[in-house]
């Protein structure tokens, strides 16, 4: 598995912006519209699910289940990013993910935050 298997985030120059910060260095705010978020809800196969059950016996990271977690923060994170784009957004502040177990038949992963209009100062 390489590097990016385990991985994820934005590439270079996006049209929208995600941050974790409240602003943005030599940006203003010129426009709030709101809260916007991406969610997705994924459950694991029976062969990643035996497996990691017997992974959990003798310890170790179970690669198969971070890999699929790192799948579905990705999809959560690029439907965050749609819907800011479809509100005219140019860049997400205050992003964040929540992860909770969904009726133990999978994994929910909301990506959310808020959608601005950023302008150069």
């Amino acid at each position: 598995m390489s590097i990016d298997d385990f991985g994820g985030g934005q590439g270079p120059q996006p049209d929208v912006l995600v941050v974790t910060t409240n602003d943005v260095p030599g940006f203003r705010v010129q426009e709030v519209l709101g809260e916007v978020f991406g969610l997705t809800v994924r459950s694991r196969h029976l062969g990643s699910q035996i497996g990691a059950g017997l992974k959990s016996m003798i310890g170790g990271e179970l690669k198969g289940l971070t890999k699929t977690l790192v799948q579905t923060r990705n999809q959560a994170m690029e439907r965050l990013v749609e819907q800011a784009r479809a509100r005219g957004a140019n860049a997400v502040l205050m992003f964040r993910f929540d992860v909770t177990e969904a009726a133990d038949v999978g994994t929910e992963v909301c990506a959310y935050g808020t959608a601005v209009v950023l302008a150069r100062e």
